[in-house]
């Protein structure tokens, strides 16, 4: 009976711990500028910005496509990244599929998670000639 209570008792412990690093986790806001093109394989690059407790800090992005990409597109992006405890946090690998097409200008939102636990939520206008179906990769670094 001793052992079940420990066991419980480390459980509690540690649902509370995930539960308050969340709890007391962050946000900031981001801008982002991403230009995309490709024919069949794509690539991806840009640069942004965080916004986090008044501080500035750059942002590199890049990353691939693959799938089907005909075109070349660029979107600039704004929104919120949450889920951050320091701003080292929004840096990583974020993953996605999809498929749309942009002739001239059109509008774009997203919602993507990185291995840390950030989320980003952007929207922004994509101008451009493209249009794909594909797996996209996007490394989010600061400089």
């Amino acid at each position: 009976m001793n052992v079940w209570r420990r066991v419980l008792g480390a459980l509690i412990v540690a649902v509370g711990v995930g539960a308050a690093s969340t709890a007391f986790a962050d946000s900031g806001s981001i801008r982002l500028t991403v230009v995309k093109g490709g024919w069949f394989l794509g690539a991806n690059g840009g640069s942004g910005v965080l916004v986090y407790h008044g501080k500035r800090y750059p942002l590199s992005v890049g990353g691939i496509d693959a799938g089907l990409v005909f075109g070349v597109s660029k979107t600039e992006f704004h929104g919120r990244v949450s889920r951050i405890n320091r701003p080292s946090d929004v840096a990583g690998v974020y993953g996605a599929g999809g498929a749309g097409a942009a002739l001239g200008m059109g509008a774009r939102v997203i919602a993507l998670t990185n291995e840390k636990g950030a989320v980003l939520e952007l929207q922004g206008r994509q101008i451009g000639l493209i249009a794909n179906l594909d797996l996209s990769g996007l490394v989010i670094s600061l400089r």
